[in-house]
């Protein structure tokens, strides 16, 4: 069964501490390089536009707006996540670093084109079907 607990009840036997310090320093980095990200977004948003230029009506001008945004805050929105507070910030991993350290993963240690490959397979695949897209769209 449930018992009301009043206020006062509550503040004569709670405990009040100080919030605890956080074990680990807490790495909002994604730690890859920039440039993996930078050319994730320009591949998606070249999808978007290779989809705009070629299959232009004035009916795809709003979808093609809201697909940006969403884009756009997709990827914004952890940029910006990333360097929010102040005394955890660490930076991604320099190309360099990349490619003599590689990165690990829960499936062990992997070389910097691996993980370029593996980063950005998706985004290409997905921009080479808009452009065989529209490609098809202009011969038919």
């Amino acid at each position: 069964m449930s018992k009301h607990l009043s206020r006062e009840l509550v503040a004569q036997h709670a405990a009040i501490v100080e919030a605890p310090k956080p074990a680990h320093e807490v790495d909002r980095s994604f730690e890859l390089p920039k440039g993996l990200y930078v050319a994730t977004v320009g591949l998606y948003l070249g999808f978007l536009a290779v989809m705009a230029f070629g299959l232009s009506t004035p009916g795809l001008i709003i979808p093609m707006v809201i697909f940006t945004l969403f884009i756009v805050a997709g990827f914004g929105l952890p940029a910006i996540w990333a360097t929010m507070e102040p005394a955890h910030r660490s930076k991604p991993m320099s190309w360099s670093k990349l490619a003599s350290q590689g990165i690990s993963t829960y499936t062990g240690r992997v070389k910097a084109g691996d993980a370029a490959a593996q980063v950005l397979i998706l985004p290409v695949l997905i921009f080479c079907w808009g452009v065989a897209t529209v490609t098809i769209a202009a011969l038919s």
